[in-house]
């Protein structure tokens, strides 16, 4: 494998209504092979319905050096955590 090839990161859905999730990195020379790759890789036993892949240059992240300023201010918003709903017994992934 050509390491001066791109790294991407790899997410699935794994069925209608979830969320992706992050499933791991490859390296690809361009989103199609990406793609296909991550099918070969992550989706061999058809865990997926959907596959996204980002070019990991174009991922940024938050440093956890930084949570106390990012997540604090979010903690007097109760009105951000609905666990005080309560939910149909029909309504599921959430």
């Amino acid at each position: 494998m050509n390491t001066n090839w791109p790294l991407w990161e790899v997410f699935i859905r794994s069925k209608q209504g979830l969320s992706h999730k992050h499933v791991g990195s490859l390296h690809a020379t361009d989103e199609k092979m990406a793609i296909e790759n991550a099918r070969d890789v992550y989706t061999r036993r058809n865990e997926g319905i959907s596959i996204w892949v980002v070019e990991s240059k174009h991922v940024v992240a938050s440093n956890p050096e930084d949570s106390e300023s990012l997540y604090d201010p979010a903690n007097d918003k109760v009105y951000r955590h609905p666990t005080f709903y309560d939910l149909p017994d029909g309504v599921k992934h959430i």
